[in-house]
């Protein structure tokens, strides 16, 4: 793409994109898995490099532009955008490995595609050279598309990031749900599989530092705090949903008829409320994952030095954003009518991939809401806490 760097060039390649999304949404859902026209496109336009560092061979975007990139994916179909913008974010996190990994992922011009399952599920032994590895990670985002994955082993008592070409382990087709289903995120499990030691990061320097891999890529993005950037990332697909659902809303509610009354829907006072209430709704939502975004391009350069405030804010934002983009949805499709429930409207669609997002342990609210009071009283996170 000529100009990837410029922001307006590619929230207009979004909006285009949201489109033919929206137009191979139902067929995303039936395959369990991004169409590989999506994907095809997505590579052709750049957009797996957009993220990445000019030093990677990447566009080097700011987290500002990736973030609104995939908000405006999500309003054609949110499981498509989770699963694309998790593809990109992930080759960003590639590139603070060992820089012997980096030789070999981003030697050719192209971006690898790594679905990373981060919860610490299994196990690694230090052997000789590295690690052996064994165990069952679930929510592999993306696995269908994938040359590499990223697993995160426990090794003794702290968790390693393990990268492994795809063919090292095994995919179980467990993903059949009821929303996100393009995401296609199966289980990837591994049998005792050695790991070359610099394919391998703790999970503290992944998190806090040093990065190895920030040497190769000075002034870049690429030491950022991670635990706001998931969080961002995976609310902007909801935010997306939500503002999707909000034009399907309004246009159904032009053009339908109330039954037995024949009195055009467009008409009722109702509709005029709810439809006024999903607009405010709506609004609060982009405003609160808004001043979350920025507030991460303030203080993500900090890496494991931001405050445990701004932390804690970023993930009660990403939480809130859900909250709110979920109650909007709700409300719109409790409105507009039975028939909004055919698979072909994308209504019910946009309803059930945010029932799903909204069950990620990030955006379980009232531990949300409980971690973002406690760190305000001065209490210090525990890990568990995901900031």
């Amino acid at each position: 793409m000529t100009d990837w760097i410029d922001p307006a060039v590619w929230t207009n390649w979004a909006d285009a994109s949201a489109l033919r999304l929206a137009e191979r949404a139902q067929e995303a859902e039936a395959l369990r898995s991004v169409p590989e026209a999506t994907l095809r496109e997505a590579a052709e336009a750049g957009y797996f490099h957009l993220l990445a560092p000019t030093t990677a061979g990447g566009a080097g975007a700011s987290m500002t532009t990736f973030l609104e990139v995939g908000r405006r994916l999500a309003r054609g179909c949110p499981s498509s955008a989770w699963t694309l913008s998790f593809l990109a974010l992930h080759a960003w996190l590639l590139c603070r490995f060992e820089p012997e990994l980096q030789k070999a992922l981003f030697n050719d011009g192209a971006m690898p595609l790594a679905p990373a399952p981060l919860a610490p599920t299994g196990k690694a032994e230090a052997v000789e050279g590295g690690y052996r590895i064994s165990g069952r990670w679930d929510w592999a985002t993306g696995v269908n598309h994938a040359d590499w994955v990223m697993v995160n082993a426990v090794d003794g008592l702290m968790p390693r990031f393990c990268v492994l070409p795809i063919g090292d382990v095994e995919v179980e087709d467990v993903w059949r749900t009821a929303g996100m289903a393009a995401t296609g995120s199966n289980t990837v499990v591994a049998r005792d599989v050695f790991v070359p030691a610099h394919r391998t990061l703790s999970a503290l320097q992944m998190k806090y530092g040093p990065i190895p891999g920030l040497a190769l890529h000075p002034g870049s993005s690429v030491g950022y705090a991670m635990s706001p950037a998931l969080a961002l990332v995976a609310a902007a697909p909801a935010l997306g949903a939500a503002e999707g659902a909000l034009a399907a809303f309004t246009e159904r509610m032009q053009a339908k008829i109330q039954a037995y009354s024949g009195i055009r829907q467009s008409e009722a006072p109702a509709t005029h409320l709810r439809l006024g209430e999903a607009l405010a709704t709506v609004r609060a939502a982009a405003l609160v994952w808004e001043d979350a975004v920025a507030l991460y391009e303030r203080e993500g350069a900090l890496g494991g030095g931001m405050s445990n405030d701004s932390l804690a804010a970023i993930r009660l934002a990403a939480a809130h954003t859900v909250r709110l983009a979920s109650e909007a949805v709700d409300g719109m499709c409790a409105a507009a009518g039975a028939s909004s429930g055919f698979l072909t409207s994308p209504l019910q669609r946009h309803l059930r991939d945010l029932q799903m997002i909204r069950g990620h342990v990030v955006f379980d609210w009232d531990r949300a809401a409980q971690i973002g009071g406690r760190i305000a009283l001065g209490f210090e996170p525990t890990p568990a806490d995901l900031l």
